[in-house]
C-alpha cells in the first residue's frame, strides 16, 4: 500500500474501532425510535408534536425504520426531536480495514496462482504445494503494497 493509503486506513480503522461493539447489537424488533419512545413514555401524539405531524405520521417512521426503508435524514430529525443524536457508521466485518484488505488480497491472489497452477497442470509443470502457499503469500502482499483495484472486482 502506498503510504497515503496505509495513513488513511489507519485513521479510518482508528475512528470505527469504537463501532466494534455496536455491530452485536440487535436492533429491537419494532426499531429503536418506537422502543425508546415507549421506555421514554412519550406518546405517539407528543412525537407527532416535535415533528410537526400527525400520530399516523409517526407510526408510519416507525415501520419503515423496523422495515429497513427509513433515509438517515429522518432518522436524524426523529432523533432531533427526541433530543437525541443519529450515529452511524460502516464498519469492516473483519474486524478492520486492514484486515479486509488482507482478505481481499488473499483471495485474489488465490484465484491468481490457482489459476495458472491449472494451466501449469495441463502442460504437466505442476508445482508443489508449498511452493504455491509461497507464491500466494508473495503475490499478496504484491497485491496489498500497490493497492490493485482489482481487489474489489
Amino acid at each position: 500500500m502506498r503510504n497515503r493509503n496505509r495513513l488513511q486506513i489507519a485513521q479510518l480503522d482508528q475512528k470505527l474501532q469504537k463501532f466494534t461493539q455496536a455491530q452485536q447489537l440487535i436492533p429491537p424488533d419494532r426499531g429503536w425510535i418506537y422502543a425508546i419512545r415507549k421506555a421514554l413514555n412519550m406518546t405517539l401524539a407528543q412525537l407527532g408534536t416535535q415533528l410537526g405531524m400527525t400520530r399516523q405520521g409517526v407510526r408510519g417512521i416507525e415501520q419503515s425504520e423496523a422495515s429497513g426503508s427509513i433515509s438517515l435524514n429522518k432518522l436524524k430529525e426523529v432523533a432531533h426531536a427526541m433530543d437525541l443524536e443519529l450515529v452511524y457508521a460502516l464498519v469492516p466485518k473483519d474486524g478492520s480495514l486492514d484486515q479486509l484488505i488482507d482478505r481481499k488480497a488473499q483471495e485474489l491472489a488465490k484465484r491468481i496462482v490457482l489459476r495458472t497452477h491449472q494451466n501449469m497442470i495441463l502442460e504437466d509443470q505442476a508445482i508443489k504445494n508449498a511452493q504455491i502457499k509461497q507464491a500466494i503469500s508473495e503475490l499478496s502482499e504484491e497485491i496489498k503494497r500497490e493497492m490493485r483495484k482489482s481487489l474489489w472486482d
